[in-house]
């Protein structure tokens, strides 16, 4: 989410003025100017789960001094301080993914949270159109909803060297829905090799899987990459593999990343739009869901084809040229906030 709010700000720049509210991972509030965006991250106390709480969110975003809030969600105390500040100005949801909770529990606890800002929103923005099929907690609001996928510069992305041995790279936040454990259990028994980046709070748990798996010696996990470490890994696999296991995973942009260095993807049949991102023997493969054998054929299939690879590569590379590019991104704001009659 924080990447895409930065690309937004980017790619909006000479149509509105944007400026970032968010929560610091510190108790301090703070304020600095990132490439001509002022940022304000106010501070917290700590988190209940993965939700951060900042006592002076509400006050902050009460003050908002804007024509247009744009909320990015899931973000369960943003919405909690919107229902306590009333700002008065428009409101647009961008919606990135479904809240993946019971049903009981999603009424009981975050719909009575969510709904004075979903009643309120004059657009829901969401990255694909599966993701507006398949999302239930937008069916009221079915003609407020519109598309904007999103873009990146394919130049900070090329086509790179092979490596010396070709590996499967998985790049994300170490978090169950992201389905490393399946991945784990895909690369056992078999020669693949296999790099995990990122860090979360499912590491140590996948890192002990590694070891009860026997799979250690074909599976780095790296811990936080940088972008300039991140583009290497990209340039050098093999294949990207995205295993996620619930439509948590609402897009997968990493998907862009990987596309754009003509590398094929292989990625789960999850409710959302990652399979309308990569697209199934065109620009990659899609499998089963939570199905370590069908990811493993998937995989195999790729790593012993070169020339599937680099077709399936050319593709994808192609498709974000032409539907994922910052260009594009900036023509779909643009007609966005022309309707919202801010330019």
């Amino acid at each position: 989410m924080e990447r895409v709010v930065e690309t937004l700000c980017h790619a909006s720049a000479g149509l509105v003025e944007s400026r970032v509210l968010a929560m610091n991972t510190r108790f301090e509030t703070s304020e600095e100017s990132r490439d001509g965006v002022q940022v304000t991250r106010v501070g917290t106390i700590g988190t209940v789960g993965s939700v951060a709480i900042s006592p002076g969110f509400p006050l902050a975003l009460g003050r908002a001094d804007a024509d247009l809030i744009i909320f990015h969600e899931p973000n369960p105390w943003a919405l909690l301080s919107y229902a306590i500040a009333h700002p008065r100005p428009r409101l647009v949801i961008w919606y990135h993914s479904d809240v993946v909770r019971h049903p009981l529990q999603y009424a009981l606890f975050y719909a009575p949270v969510a709904r004075p800002a979903y009643r309120r929103a004059q657009k829901f923005i969401v990255s694909s159109p599966a993701l507006a099929d398949h999302a239930a907690a937008l069916e009221p609001y079915r003609e407020r909803v519109a598309i904007v996928p999103f873009g990146i510069d394919p130049a900070h992305w090329t086509a790179g060297r092979a490596a010396a041995q070709p590996f499967v790279l998985f790049a994300g936040r170490h978090v169950a829905y992201k389905g490393v454990d399946v991945l784990l259990r895909a690369v056992a028994g078999t020669a693949i090799q296999a790099v995990i980046a990122g860090d979360g709070p499912k590491r140590s748990d996948w890192e002990a899987l590694a070891r009860a798996l026997g799979v250690s010696a074909q599976v780095r996990f790296t811990g936080d990459v940088s972008d300039a470490e991140l583009r290497e890994l990209m340039e050098t696999c093999a294949v990207l593999v995205l295993p996620s296991v619930t439509r948590a995973e609402a897009f997968g942009y990493v998907q862009l990343e990987a596309m754009a260095c003509a590398k094929p993807v292989v990625s789960t049949d999850v409710a959302s739009g990652v399979s309308w991102v990569n697209q199934h023997e065109r620009t990659g493969l899609v499998v089963k869901a939570g199905d370590a054998g069908a990811l493993r054929v998937g995989l195999e299939r790729l790593l012993s084809n070169e020339a599937l690879r680099r077709r399936y590569g050319h593709a994808g590379r192609a498709r974000v040229e032409q539907e994922f590019t910052l260009v594009r991104l900036r023509e779909r704001l643009a007609a966005l906030y022309e309707d919202m009659g801010l330019c």
